[in-house]
């Protein structure tokens, strides 16, 4: 089987930093090798993989201000659809742009979708013709047929278990109103712990304005963007990982990543979270800030091992790659 995955090129894969829908690309591309299937990967040129790589963006245009990410991501497709023809399957992981020049595609296309980004979109996906996967239940429209529900799964040996924990509370994410970081601050200064903040800042007025006077070194802490090297450690040492998101958030990486590191969530119960969450076992699921307190007060009674092992059977690498393998030799099966 030979497979072409269509990778995102704001950020290398896998990325340095922030870059979600690039860190499942390649897991998916390192999982599929694994496994002995002829993977060419699609991605930025200084991405890193055992798979092939191919593509004509030379780094990632978030990363680079001089590169247009429209021009960059139209030439990506371009490239990648024009050697369509040597895959059994063409995998995207590109949002909409690809579904726009589907009927040029030479082989079965299958789109993850990793959300939307908004309503105006749909029509690029209902008139193309691709198999659709989404990465939860929550994250379907009825606009669409598709063809199974694959979670994200992660890499449990790069969050390595800490039965212990520490006393901070941790935000993990875009700071950015959706992600809730400001009541994440107000969680914590209620419950009496700090916090710990890290993720990219995506809205430059809403940091200055909510979370940068609040930020203090103390109470609140703000790390930046931390590299995948450091995720683990920070996750790992948290007494929970508060996710009070103000959206229907498709899935939630990092609420995964700090299970696998034994740290239980307090998430808000929007989009995918019920789904994600399990009660009592991985962390707490709030409908309000007043819910979300009282919940910190109980993630003592999270066992971590625990909270780990149920990430692990739900959310592992390995989980998510079978379920992809299910799908295309159901897609490539003879009618």
């Amino acid at each position: 089987m030979r497979v072409a995955l269509l990778g995102p090129v704001a950020w290398r894969t896998p990325p340095l930093h922030y870059g979600p829908w690039e860190q499942v690309t390649s897991l998916i591309a390192e999982g599929l090798t694994a496994r002995g299937i002829d993977v060419t990967l699609f991605a930025t040129l200084d991405s890193v993989t055992s798979a092939t790589l191919d593509g004509v963006c030379p780094r990632g245009y978030a990363d680079d201000p001089s590169l247009d990410g429209r021009v960059w991501e139209a030439m990506h497709v371009a490239h990648a659809f024009g050697r369509s023809g040597e895959f059994d399957l063409v995998h995207s992981h590109l949002d909409w742009l690809p579904l726009a020049f589907a009927g040029h595609c030479r082989a079965p296309l299958l789109t993850t979708v990793h959300g939307f980004s908004g309503a105006g979109i749909l029509p690029a996906y209902t008139r193309a013709r691709s198999a659709y996967v989404s990465i939860s239940d929550a994250d379907r429209t009825p606009d669409l047929d598709y063809v199974a529900t694959v979670h994200h799964g992660i890499d449990f040996d790069a969050f390595p278990f800490d039965p212990v924990g520490g006393s901070r509370l941790i935000s993990f994410g875009r700071v950015h109103p959706d992600k809730g970081t400001h009541t994440a601050i107000e969680i914590a200064r209620r419950a009496g712990m700090p916090l710990t903040i890290c993720g990219i800042v995506q809205d430059e007025r809403y940091f200055e304005e909510r979370i940068a006077p609040e930020i203090d070194g103390e109470q609140v802490t703000y790390l930046g963007s931390v590299g995948p090297e450091r995720r683990g450690e920070i996750l790992g040492g948290g007494a929970a990982l508060l996710h009070p998101i103000a959206f229907d958030e498709p899935f939630g990486l990092s609420v995964v990543e700090a299970m696998a590191c034994g740290t239980p969530v307090v998430a808000y119960r929007r989009g995918s979270m019920a789904e994600v969450v399990d009660e009592g076992v991985t962390g707490f699921l709030a409908d309000s800030l007043d819910d979300a307190v009282t919940a910190v007060t109980r993630v003592a009674t999270i066992d971590r091992a625990g909270c780990r092992a149920q990430a692990e059977r739900r959310f592992s690498v390995h989980q998510m790659i079978s379920g992809y393998m299910r799908i295309y030799r159901e897609m490539l099966e003879p009618n």
